[in-house]
């Protein structure tokens, strides 16, 4: 039993040759996130600013103009340095303040869940209350609509806009933080190595 515990071990450990995969694919995850992110905010940058600083209907930040700027500028810029695992280290805390304005300025308010779903932990009071209002709709379109064709791709939901996934990026790139871009498919691996050498 030892000696199969001890080659399970082994294989185990055998396995870290494979450990830039870890890295290499948490980037390319978050490369489109962060990409459509901040090429959706450049695409109209005036309605981004206007959006930051209104504070009836959008974030009321201070300084809206050089907030929305550093904002998606950091998104687009740092989905391309993921990709080519440029200074990722670098790049992961600015994106990391990006989530942490987007959990607390855009999605606290609703909670935990992106989706709402009465059934699952954390549905808060809005998030119960989007069970009753999404039956509705689903009643409206079966009788009015064609309820087959528009549920083909996929069944209806109520965003909730909660802070899931906005967390789950901020840990993705804390892990990325430490861990860095990984070996093999990084420039940063690449110039390390290159400037060790030296």
């Amino acid at each position: 039993m030892l000696n199969l515990l001890k080659r399970l071990q082994a294989a185990l450990d055998a396995s870290r040759r494979l450990d830039f995969l870890a890295p290499l694919l948490l980037r390319l995850y978050l490369v489109p996130v962060f990409w459509m992110a901040g090429t959706h905010k450049l695409a109209d940058i005036d309605a981004t600013i206007a959006w930051f600083g209104n504070p009836d209907w959008g974030l009321g930040l201070p300084f809206p103009e050089l907030l929305a700027w550093l904002a998606a500028l950091t998104e687009a810029g740092g989905a391309l340095l993921l990709l080519s695992g440029l200074a990722v280290r670098w790049i992961s805390v600015p994106l990391m303040v990006t989530m942490l304005v987007a959990i607390f300025a855009v999605h606290w308010p609703y909670g935990w869940q992106a989706i709402a779903d009465p059934s699952a932990p954390f549905a808060n009071e809005r998030v119960l209350a989007a069970a009753q209002k999404l039956e509705r709709a689903r009643a409206i379109l079966q009788e009015h609509g064609d309820y087959s064709w528009l549920t083909s791709s996929g069944r209806l939901v109520v965003l909730n806009n909660g802070i899931e996934f906005a967390v789950t990026y901020l840990l993705m790139l804390l892990s990325l933080f430490f861990t860095g871009a990984g070996r093999w498919v990084s420039l940063d691996h690449w110039l390390a190595r290159g400037f060790g050498r030296r």
